[in-house]
C-alpha cells in the first residue's frame, strides 16, 4: 500500500486528506492511502520518514513550509527562490522539495483580476505569503507586506491609512485568521473604506465565506476564497508524486 500524507500542526481540519481519499475512491486507486501527520515539532518529521517506508509523497502546511526545507535532499528553482516548500516527493529514500502553492494561487487569482488591480496589500509573512509574492512579482503587481508588527519593508495594520486602501485595491489574506472554528476572526482593516474596485482573496477555504470575505462582499468587492487554489495545488502534487 503506497502512502501519501500531510504534515502540519495542528491538523484539526484537513482539506488534503478528504480530497485525496475521495479522489482515490472516484478514480479506483485502491493501492494508496492518504494520512494526516500532526507533528508538534518539525524535528519529528525525521521519525516519520523512518517509520513510514512506503511513503511516496508529503504535502506540507502551516507552520512548516519554511522549516521543512532542511529535511529534504534537493529543491526545485521555485523553492530556492521563495524559501517555502509545500510538496515533497520521496524516491528510494531521497526527498525532493517543490512548491505548488505558486501555480495554485496564480491560476485561481488571475481569473478575477481587472486592469486597475495593480497594487496589493499582502497580509501575513509565512510560507503561503512567499508563494503569493512570487506570483505578484511575476505579474508585475506591486505589494505592501502587512503584519501585526512593522519591521523593515513590512508595515503594521495600524499603518494602513485610507489613502493606502484606496491605492492598493487588492487585499490578500495569507494568515489563518477566520479559519474554522474561529470564524468570527478577521484581519483588522477599515472595511467600511472598501468598494467595488477592491479584490479580496482569502487563502482560507473553511468556511467558504470567511468574515474577511463577508465584509468585502457587503461592500461590493470581488471576493475569492482558497478552495480552488487548494484543488489545483493538490493535483499538481499528485502529478509530481507520480511523475
Amino acid at each position: 500500500m503506497l502512502e501519501y500524507g500531510l504534515i502540519g500542526f495542528p491538523l484539526s481540519h484537513s482539506f488534503s486528506q478528504k480530497y485525496f481519499t475521495e479522489k482515490f475512491l472516484k478514480e479506483n486507486i485502491d493501492d494508496a492511502r492518504f494520512l494526516n501527520f500532526s507533528i508538534p515539532h518539525i524535528e519529528d518529521v525525521e521519525q516519520l520518514f523512518a517509520e513510514h517506508s512506503f511513503l511516496k509523497g508529503l504535502a506540507v502546511t502551516i507552520p512548516y513550509k519554511k522549516s521543512v526545507i532542511k529535511y529534504v535532499d534537493k529543491t526545485d528553482d521555485v523553492v530556492n527562490t521563495i524559501a517555502a516548500c509545500n510538496c515533497i516527493k520521496i524516491t528510494n529514500g531521497k526527498k525532493a522539495g517543490y512548491n505548488t502553492d505558486v501555480v495554485g494561487f496564480e491560476r485561481s487569482f488571475v481569473k478575477n483580476l481587472k486592469a486597475h488591480h495593480t497594487k496589493a496589500l499582502l497580509l501575513g509573512t509565512g510560507g503561503a505569503a512567499a508563494a503569493v509574492k512570487f506570483v505578484l512579482d511575476k505579474l508585475g503587481i506591486q505589494y505592501l507586506n502587512v503584519s501585526r508588527n512593522a519591521s523593515g519593508k513590512t508595515i503594521s495594520y495600524d499603518d494602513i491609512t485610507p489613502a493606502i486602501l484606496k491605492e492598493y485595491t487588492i487585499i490578500i489574506n495569507c494568515t489563518p485568521l477566520g479559519t474554522y472554528p474561529d470564524i468570527t476572526e478577521a484581519p483588522q482593516l477599515s472595511y467600511d473604506l472598501l468598494n467595488t474596485s477592491h479584490y479580496l482573496f482569502d487563502l482560507v477555504y473553511n468556511p467558504p465565506l470567511t468574515r474577511f470575505l463577508q465584509y468585502g462582499k457587503e461592500r461590493g468587492c470581488i471576493i475569492q476564497n482558497g478552495y480552488e487554489m487548494l484543488v489545483i495545488q493538490a493535483e499538481e502534487n499528485w502529478k509530481i508524486w507520480n511523475a
